[in-house]
């Protein structure tokens, strides 16, 4: 009797810990979420679009997180800017998205507050075919149930094997900064 109920208690214990875990990591998503990009040269027009229909998704039990962002969707304040970007440079019709799988790292979902807290990320962005490996450091808070999730990294057009012809090679930066805004919920 007293080996049945020691048995009993552990397979308890093993089942409390399983429901805990699987009740803590959830899966958070924003389906417009925010990535804007600059690749602007002081003396020149501004090079900046924003795509405002990004879907970020982030396992809060694991801290990996995904992104998906359609190239399609960047707008530009310069219609013949955008047309250029789809066409010339990143090929849309080909290459319709950018994608990006990292993981956040020493991240724990039960110690988020409504302080902004810093926490490094690690993983992979994909566009044209091409993949960059990607760590920065995101601000994280939470925020009336959701997660705030903001940060900024940098990348080159060689990066993605994409080519700026001669003749606007100075009014584009040899640098992109592209920031990301994502309320996930």
């Amino acid at each position: 009797m007293k080996n049945t109920k020691s048995t009993f208690l552990q397979i308890l214990f093993v089942a409390m810990v399983f429901i805990t875990s699987s009740v803590t990591a959830q899966k958070l998503i924003d389906k417009k979420g925010k990535i804007t990009f600059e690749a602007s040269e002081k003396t020149f027009e501004p090079v900046k679009a924003t795509n405002a229909s990004v879907t970020a998704i982030l396992n809060t039990g694991t801290g990996e997180m995904a992104s998906l962002a359609l190239m399609k969707g960047f707008r530009f304040k310069n219609s013949l800017m955008e047309e250029h970007f789809n066409e010339n440079y990143i090929e849309s019709e080909t290459y319709p998205k950018a994608k990006f799988r990292g993981k956040l790292l020493d991240f724990d979902y039960s110690n988020l507050g409504e302080n902004t807290t810093s926490v490094t990320v690690d993983g992979k962005i994909e566009l044209r075919g091409k993949e960059k490996q990607i760590r920065t450091t995101l601000n994280i808070k939470k925020s009336n149930g959701s997660i705030i999730m903001q940060g900024s990294f940098k990348v080159t057009p060689a990066d993605f094997d994409i080519e700026i012809p001669s003749i606007v090679r100075k009014k584009i930066a040899n640098e992109i900064i592209v920031y990301l805004d994502f309320n996930l919920q």
